[in-house]
C-alpha cells in the first residue's frame, strides 16, 4: 500500500496535528521511528490517506490529491526508505524484546528491498511486488484510479464531490507522469513484450471508447452523490474534465504504447531487459521474502503439481470420471452447462448472491478455528467492466484502518465460463474468509501494531495465509457433503502449484508465452483465455506468483512443527491467534515467531 508514493506540498503542520494516536503514548524507540515513517508515507501520499480513512479533519485537503507519480516524487520515496533504513539499523536485534524484533526485522527487511528496487534504474520501484514496467496491462494510473475513485474515494457532501472532480483532473496529470517515466525505460531498452502492449492498448482503448457523459468516471459521481443527497452540476462539471482533460492524456498514453510496439518483441520474460537475472533474483526475493533459485522454485512447483494431480485424479475417479487425463476431465466438468451460470445480468447476480451466501455460512463456522474475529465486513462485488480484460480472476482490498470502510472481493466476471460452480467455494475461502479479509482485517484491529505494519505489504504472508485458509475450510469440513466442491480446492491449489513451475519457467527458463499457455491448459484444463490472462500477469508482476505456494509452505510447516512439539498442548485457535494479530511479516520472521510460541507461548 505504500508504493508509488512521493513527497507532495500537503500542509505538514496540519497533517501531523492531524494524526491519530494508535498506540500508547510510552512508546518504544522503535515504534517512534515506525509510526514517524508511516507519518512520512502519509505526507506523501494522499491516496494512502484515503485508503486508510485517515483523510479527515485536518487532514482533509489530501482527499482532492493524487500521488505525484513523476521522477521527482519516486526519488522523494527513495529518501523516504533510505531514512528509514538508517534509523533501523541503529538498533541491535538482539537487545529487543519478542514485539520490537519482529517490528524491527520486518521494518528492515521492507527498507532493503524496496531500496534494491531502485538500483535498477527502471520500472516502478515498489514495496513488496516487482513491477518492471511502468504501464502495463496490470500497472498504471489508468488502471487504479478510476477503482480507487468509485470505491474509496468517500462522497457523503459538496465538499466529498469537489474533491473527487480535483482527483479528476489529477488523474489527467499521473497520467502523463507516468507516460513521461514510461518513455524514459523504453529509451533504455526496458519496453515491455508486444502482446502485453496490445493488451494494455485495448484496454486504454476500452476506456474512451465510452462517450465521456457515459464514463464510469462520471457515472460514479453522480450515481453516489445522489445516494448521499448532495446536489450539484456534477455530470456536466465530471464530463468536462474527462473530456477535456483524461481522455487527452490517456490517448498520449496509448500513442506512446503504440509507438513503442516497433522495439518490442514477443519474449516474455524479464531475462531480456538489462540486468534481467538479477531482477528476478530481486523480485523473488521482495514477493516471497526467500532468496530461492528458479530451479529450486521449478522443482518444488513440479513436485506439487505431480501430488495434486494424484489427487485430483481419485476424486475424480470416485466419481467414474476415468477417461482422459486429470486436465481434460477437470475442463470437462467446467463445461458441464449444469456447473455454469447464466451470461446475463441475472446470471452474474446469482453467481455475487452464492459468493455471499458461502461467505456467510463461513463466518458461521469461524469461531471454531480462530479466537479473534475481525468487526469489519467485506463486501462482494463484480470487477469494475473497463479492467476485467487484462485483470486477475479476483482482487481483494483491505478494509480502511478507520473500520469505516468494509473489505471488498472483486471478481472478474468478464466470461462467465471461467467460474463453474464447484470453483467458487475455494475462492470465497481465499479472498474472504477465512482468508485475506480476515487476515488483513485482523491486521488492522489488532493491539499495539505500529500503522506501518497493519500494511499488507509482504506478499507471502498474506498469499500463503490465503492459500493456507483453502487448506483450512477443506479440514473444517467446508466441502465435506460436496465432493466435486473439493475438487475445486484441489484444483486450486494445483493452479498456485503450476505457477511456480510458470513464473520460473518464463523468467529464469526463458519460456515463451505460447509454451507457458500450453502448459497451464494441458496441466489444469484452464480455458485458453484464462490461460492467457494468467500467462500474461506472470510476465509483467515476475515471482509475485511464487508468493501463494511458499507462503503455504510456511504456515503449514509452522503449523506441522508446532503440533509435533506441543503434541495435546496445541490450540488451533491460539496458534492463528498468534500467527495473525501480530501483523504481516516476512516467512523468516513468521518462522521465528512460531517457533518462539512453540516453546514458550503455548505452554
Amino acid at each position: 500500500m505504500l508504493n508509488r508514493r512521493s513527497l507532495l506540498s500537503l500542509p505538514a503542520v496540519a497533517l501531523l496535528a492531524g494524526w491519530p494516536r494508535i498506540l500508547p503514548a510510552a512508546g518504544n524507540g522503535i515504534t517512534a521511528l515506525l509510526e514517524e515513517a508511516m507519518r512520512q508515507a502519509l505526507l506523501s501520499s494522499p491516496q494512502l490517506m484515503t485508503i486508510t480513512g485517515l483523510d479527515t479533519g485536518a487532514n482533509a485537503a489530501a482527499r482532492g490529491k493524487l500521488d505525484d507519480r513523476s521522477q521527482a516524487g519516486a526519488d522523494a520515496m527513495r529518501r523516504l526508505f533510505a531514512e528509514m533504513k538508517a534509523g533501523l539499523v541503529r538498533f541491535d536485534p538482539k537487545t529487543l524484546s519478542p514485539a520490537d524484533w519482529v517490528n524491527h526485522q520486518s521494518a528492515l527487511f521492507l527498507a532493503d528491498t524496496t531500496l534494491q528496487s531502485y538500483g535498477f534504474g527502471y520500472g516502478d520501484p515498489n514495496v513488496g511486488v516487482a513491477i518492471p514496467y511502468i504501464v502495463s496491462q496490470l500497472s498504471g494510473a489508468y488502471r487504479s484510479v478510476p477503482s480507487f475513485l468509485e470505491n474509496q474515494h468517500p462522497i457523503k457532501t459538496v465538499a466529498d464531490a469537489d474533491a473527487y472532480l480535483s482527483r479528476l483532473s489529477a488523474f489527467a496529470v499521473q497520467l502523463d507522469q507516468e507516460s513521461d517515466r514510461a518513455r524514459a525505460d523504453f529509451a533504455t531498452g526496458v519496453v515491455p513484450p508486444d502482446f502485453v502492449l496490445r493488451t494494455t492498448l485495448l484496454q486504454l482503448s476500452e476506456l474512451m471508447r465510452v462517450p465521456p457523459e457515459r464514463s464510469d468516471m462520471v457515472s460514479a459521481l453522480v450515481r453516489r452523490a445522489a445516494a448521499a443527497g448532495v446536489a450539484g452540476e456534477w455530470q456536466a462539471r465530471a464530463e468536462r474534465i474527462v473530456a477535456r482533460e483524461i481522455y487527452p492524456a490517456l490517448q498520449r498514453q496509448a500513442d506512446l504504447l503504440s509507438g513503442a510496439l516497433a522495439k518490442a518483441t514477443a519474449d516474455a520474460g524479464v531475462w531480456r531487459v538489462p540486468q534481467g537475472e538479477a531482477y528476478y533474483r530481486y523480485a523473488v526475493r521482495a514477493a516471497t521474502t526467500t532468496d530461492l533459485a528458479g530451479d529450486e522454485i521449478h522443482r518444488i512447483g513440479l513436485e506439487r503439481v505431480a501430488e495434486l494431480t494424484a489427487q485430483a485424479d481419485a476424486i475424480l475417479k470416485a466419481r467414474g470420471l476415468t477417461q482422459g487425463s486429470v486436465a481434460q476431465r477437470i475442463a470437462a466438468l467446467r463445461r458441464d452447462p449444469a456447473q455454469l451460470y447464466a451470461d446475463s445480468d441475472a446470471g452474474r447476480a446469482a453467481l455475487i448472491a452464492d459468493l455471499q451466501r458461502m461467505a456467510d455460512a463461513m463466518l458461521a463456522r469461524l469461531p471454531d478455528a480462530f479466537g479473534h474475529l475481525p468487526r469489519a465486513g467485506v463486501t462482494i462485488q463484480r470487477m469494475p467492466l473497463a479492467i476485467e480484460a487484462g485483470s486477475s480472476g479476483a482482487t481483494y482490498q483491505p478494509p480502511s484502518l478507520d473500520g469505516q470502510r468494509p473489505g471488498l472481493f472483486s471478481i472478474n466476471l468478464r466470461n462467465m465460463a471461467e467460474w463453474p460452480r464447484f470453483d467458487l467455494p475455494t475462492l470465497v475461502y481465499h479472498e474472504a474468509v477465512p482468508g485475506h479479509h480476515l487476515q488483513n482485517a485482523l491486521s488492522n484491529e489488532a493491539e499495539g501494531l505500529p500503522t506501518l505494519r497493519r500494511m499488507p505489504l509482504f506478499s507471502s504472508f498474506s498469499e500463503g495465509w490465503a492459500l493456507y485458509a483453502e487448506q483450512l475450510s477443506d479440514e473444517m469440513g467446508a466441502y465435506r457433503e460436496d465432493p466435486l466442491a473439493r475438487l475445486g480446492y484441489v484444483a486450486s491449489m494445483m493452479f498456485r502449484a503450476a505457477r511456480l513451475v510458470l513464473d520460473s519457467g518464463i523468467h529464469a527458463r526463458r519460456w515463451t508465452r505460447e509454451q507457458s499457455i500450453a502448459y497451464m491448459t494441458a496441466t489444469l484444463g484452464n480455458s485458453e483465455s484464462e490461460a492467457v490472462r494468467e500467462v500474461q500477469r506472470y510476465c509483467v508482476q515476475p515471482a509475485q506468483a511464487c508468493s501463494y505456494m511458499l507462503g503455504w509452505r510456511a504456515w503449514t510447516a509452522a503449523r506441522t512443527e508446532a503440533k509435533a512439539r506441543l503434541g495435546p498442548r496445541f490450540d488451533l485457535r491460539a496458534f492463528h491467534d498468534e500467527g495473525l494479530l501480530k501483523g504481516a511479516m516476512p516467512l523468516d520472521v513468521l518462522t521465528r515467531v512460531m517457533a518462539d510460541w512453540r516453546g514458550v507461548g503455548a505452554s
